[in-house]
């Protein structure tokens, strides 16, 4: 399959890049900075300079023409609610609208564990507008009529991924155990390959369950 990842120099794409190449797909990675396309190709992607925060809603529809699958896994990295909104809601939302526009069907969002409607973040929170940017663009993203995945994994880590996880794990985040940004890797490439993550919304921490096995119930 033809995979275009966005967000693709960030710590998780560069680390699902790979599994997806060498499970055979064609990988394309979205970035802003062009000289971020050198650790690209190093992780076995075509770099694609593509700042999705700015680009029209036609440049969006011309990047994913003719890919089979677009991945999300870009944010503006908290701080600035403006920017938070603008890349996190808006220009996600303006990616899954230009999927659908390009034919492309598949779409795989990251999100985190909790992203909801009903989130209950307070508004004097620094998490605020992330929660609610999230929650904006996984609702629209289930009313998209694509064929969606959303992956929620709690607190990221840089631990060595197991290749294990917990899925739905109950209770505060403090309580549990954080997530592998490798571990989320490994369910991004496994939602691609299963039509079985098609409509759902699976959130997971580090656990004992292989990834492998999430998509075969």
């Amino acid at each position: 399959m033809d995979i275009l990842i966005i967000g693709g120099h960030g710590k998780i794409a560069l680390l699902t890049a790979p599994l997806l190449a060498d499970a055979g797909h064609t990988v394309t990675s979205a970035i802003r900075n062009p000289e971020h396309a050198d650790d690209v190709r190093t992780a076995g992607a075509e770099p694609l300079v593509l700042d999705v925060e700015h680009s029209s809603p036609a440049e969006l529809e011309a990047a994913m023409r003719g890919r089979d699958v677009v991945v999300w896994s870009a944010g503006a990295g908290g701080g600035d609610p403006e920017r938070t909104y603008a890349v996190d809601r808006d220009a996600a939302i303006a990616s899954m609208d230009a999927a659908r526009a390009a034919g492309v069907r598949r779409y795989v969002m990251v999100s985190y564990r909790g992203a909801s409607v009903h989130h209950g973040v307070p508004e004097d929170s620094s998490f605020f507008a992330y929660a609610e940017a999230k929650a904006a663009a996984d609702e629209h993203l289930r009313g998209s009529h694509l064929d969606w995945t959303i992956l929620g994994p709690g607190a990221l880590t840089l631990d060595e991924p197991t290749g294990r996880v917990q899925v739905d794990p109950q209770g505060p985040s403090e309580e549990l155990p954080g997530t592998s940004r490798g571990n989320v890797a490994r369910m991004i490439a496994a939602a691609v390959d299963s039509g079985a993550s098609i409509g759902r919304q699976v959130e997971f921490v580090d656990g004992d369950t292989p990834v492998d096995d999430v998509f075969r119930r």
